[in-house]
């Protein structure tokens, strides 16, 4: 599959402005492992293996078990691996992802207020909505994953 155009070069100030959302995620204080994890399962639901690869090797690099990287997309079978704060995140990514279909229930919203606070919540949201951006934009143009090139 070839990349149908480079979007970062013909768009680099469109991308700058993704960069410095990323930014400020990366230094918002929420722990890296859970925006990882967040990352990769927005990218799991779209379909991106870009950017799964991407929030893959990232999550290794930090000695994340890779068990728990492969069972991110299956995070509610797969017993205590994962915490109640990142089982409340993904849920929350499955959530905000597909509000088309879920159009983000209270009953979601209270989960996730139950453990975060209000501003980690509009920064998982913030990440979830850059994520889902992030993919659509790799997706549409076909960026290949690295792994191989």
């Amino acid at each position: 599959m070839a990349q149908r155009l480079d979007y970062q070069s013909l768009a680099p100030e469109g991308m700058q402005a993704f960069g410095a959302a990323y930014g400020y995620i990366s230094q918002c204080g929420l722990p890296t492992e859970l925006i990882d994890l967040v990352y990769l399962r927005v990218s799991q639901i779209n379909g991106c293996a870009y950017c799964m690869e991407m929030h893959s090797r990232g999550l290794m690099e930090n000695n994340v078990p890779i068990s728990k990287i492969l069972l991110t997309s299956t995070w509610r079978e797969a017993g205590d691996l994962f915490d109640a704060r990142e089982r409340a995140a993904l849920q929350w990514v499955e959530t905000v992802t597909l509000i088309s279909v879920s159009h983000v229930p209270d009953d979601a919203f209270a989960k996730i207020r139950g453990l975060f606070e209000e501003k980690e919540v509009a920064d998982l949201t913030i990440a979830i909505g850059l994520m889902n951006v992030l993919d659509r934009m790799a997706i549409s143009f076909r960026v290949p994953p690295s792994i191989g090139h």
